[in-house]
């Protein structure tokens, strides 16, 4: 089987750094977020949470036109 590489696609999330542990309920189940954790809602409006460092690495502030999380930027803009 090859492999082959893929790169995520451009969509806007909303996400909140927690300031103490909690507990989201995913879809793989119940996990903890330590205090500095990014909780993440995804597209489909599940949740989970994110280390601040792997959070870093993928995600970038948006642009305030693109607050809204139900719009993504399409090539052209």
């Amino acid at each position: 089987m090859k492999k082959r590489k893929f790169r995520k696609k451009p969509v806007v999330i909303e996400a909140y750094q927690t300031d103490k542990e909690v507990i989201i309920d995913t879809l793989e189940g119940p996990l903890r977020a330590a205090p500095g954790d990014w909780i993440i809602t995804g597209i489909s409006g599940e949740q989970y949470p994110c280390k601040p460092d792997i959070f870093e690495k993928t995600y970038e502030p948006v642009e305030p036109e693109y607050v809204d999380a139900d719009r993504s930027p399409s090539p052209a803009e």
